[in-house]
């Protein structure tokens, strides 16, 4: 899975974080492991959401579509975001595709308005940490559990109530903390098969041409909706979505 590297956007959101994970630390410290009997609990008095009623889901990561063989799941990360998201939406909405939004905790509580939206249009939420630090699996697994259980909070704030049920690490830093954790908050480990690189801006044809060639590797494809210009983004959507129909796909979203 590749690590995407270099990205400005991600220090400033990573800077902002920060303070996020400063505020959580003068209150509480997150160390805790929700997992299976016999695993790691909360350490004396430190706070951890109530688990109890979450479904635990599989701790390896997801790749598979709920539509089977030729099923296709498109997932969008970084946001929201107030000029990219509404077009994204749109443009699903034109093509009749629900997609899997990967969001990152301090842009959803930014943008709580574009949350409820992507929920009321019927696609699902995804953790993407609070602040897409993508060295997170060299972090200890206190800043491992504030960036993914904050993040959880933001999110579900953010939409009114409804949690996220994907938790996708940034850039692939995944660790076994990390998704034992995720899965014990219901919370699936997401990867994904095809990356579409339009985080590199390489130019639609470019966009296009590697989901055409690497889709049949695996139903999950990557592509965001904040950042920087998302244009060609949008672009690459509009000509991607209608030629996987004609090839026999349908859309769905990751097994759980």
């Amino acid at each position: 899975m590749a690590r995407h590297k270099g990205r400005a956007w991600h220090g400033r959101l990573l800077a902002a974080g920060l303070g996020v994970t400063v505020l959580a630390a003068a209150a509480s410290v997150w160390t805790a492991q929700a997992g299976p009997a016999g695993g790691r609990q909360p350490q004396a008095g430190v706070s951890a959401p109530d688990a109890r009623s979450q479904e635990q889901v599989a701790e390896d990561i997801a790749h598979a579509s709920d539509r089977g063989a030729r099923g296709v799941n498109i997932t969008i990360d970084d946001g929201p975001d107030p000029v990219w998201t509404p077009q994204v939406l749109q443009l699903l909405k034109d093509g009749g595709v629900k997609a899997t939004f990967c969001m990152v905790g301090t842009q959803a509580r930014a943008h709580p308005d574009l949350v409820k939206a992507v929920v009321a249009a019927g696609h699902r939420l995804c953790n993407h940490t609070v602040s897409h630090d993508t060295t997170m699996d060299t972090k200890s697994e206190a800043y491992q559990s504030q960036q993914i259980l904050d993040a959880e909070r933001m999110i579900t704030k953010a939409s009114g109530g409804v949690r996220p049920q994907y938790y996708r690490a940034p850039g692939g830093a995944f660790t076994p903390y990390s998704r034992q954790l995720a899965a014990s908050r219901g919370m699936r480990p997401l990867g994904w098969n095809v990356d579409s690189k339009d985080f590199e801006q390489p130019g639609v044809d470019t966009m296009v041409a590697t989901v055409k060639s690497e889709i049949s590797g695996g139903p999950t494809v990557l592509f965001h909706d904040a950042g920087g210009d998302r244009s060609q983004t949008l672009g690459a959507l509009r000509e991607v979505l209608p030629w996987l129909r004609q090839q026999g796909y349908s859309f769905g979203f990751p097994v759980r």
